[in-house]
């Protein structure tokens, strides 16, 4: 059973001494029947009131080694070892009350009752004398039948919470999962926006180179155009300059002389 639960060597250790003082709590109360002296058999009473008290104290033992292991463990492990614990606590109830109805039928000094339940304080031994003496055989049962349900009604309520915790612990799992995920998509997302700005600043960068190139280009055109501007104008306010080739597909400029020189032939022969 300890394998089954994985427990800790310390939990397996606790969990084995309680078996332990289970079976012998088992066969002290099939040996009261055996002994006929009431005051023999109060002294088996009072050694098993002693182990159940043992019991009790390694109960809470094992319970703070689960809380001790439950942040290691998953939480099936630990829905399974609190069933355990509360079987256990189930199973030490069923002794005590067993032992309330042998100590009705014992007519020695009685002892401490003893209550697993949690939260109230224990009654004194004075007190339980009083109170076991003025209880009838049936009352002692039907005690311990409450107490067994009042045990099984707590059980019941921690697999709740322990289901609830499962739940909790499941919908928290799903939802780290999704940011997860989220949170890889936006690095994918950034990882892309990053090529995508590295690309447009390379762009940007030969576009620039581009236009500086165009740039100078269209300055040298200019001055060309200017240049040959100049060699017209220069050429039509001063044709005579020799040092000015004649510009292909411009024509000189007429011989405005020589038109004059003709024009004055002309009226010699009207």
């Amino acid at each position: 059973m300890a394998d089954e639960l994985q427990m800790s060597p310390q939990m397996e250790q606790i969990h084995g001494e309680i078996k332990d003082n289970f079976r012998a709590l088992a066969n002290g109360f099939q040996k009261i029947d055996k002994i006929k002296d009431s005051n023999r058999q109060g002294k088996q009473l009072e050694e098993l009131t002693g182990k159940m008290r043992e019991c009790k104290r390694l109960i809470k033992e094992f319970d703070r080694e689960i809380k001790d292991e439950e942040a290691r463990n998953p939480p099936e492990v630990n829905r399974r070892l609190n069933d355990e614990k509360q079987s256990l606590i189930k199973e030490l109830n069923s002794y005590v009350a067993l032992r309330k109805t042998y100590m009705n039928t014992v007519g020695n000094k009685k002892l401490e009752l003893f209550d697993m339940g949690a939260g109230g304080s224990e009654p004194t031994a004075e007190e339980n004398v009083q109170v076991a003496s003025s209880m009838t055989n049936q009352e002692l049962v039907d005690a311990g039948h409450k107490t067994m349900d009042e045990t099984d009604q707590a059980i019941e309520r921690s697999k709740k919470v322990v289901e609830q915790t499962v739940e909790v612990g499941t919908q928290t799992a799903v939802t780290l999962k999704g940011q997860t995920e989220q949170m890889g998509r936006i690095v994918n997302d950034l990882d892309t926006i990053q090529f995508s700005i590295k690309k447009a600043s390379q762009l940007v960068k030969e576009i620039g180179r581009q236009v500086a190139t165009d740039k100078c280009i269209m300055l040298f055109l200019f001055l060309i155009v200017c240049g040959v501007i100049a060699i017209i104008i220069v050429k039509i306010v001063n044709p005579s300059n020799k040092d000015i080739r004649d510009i292909p597909g411009l024509a000189p400029p007429a011989p405005t002389r020589r038109l004059l020189y003709l024009g004055d032939r002309v009226g010699d022969f009207e």
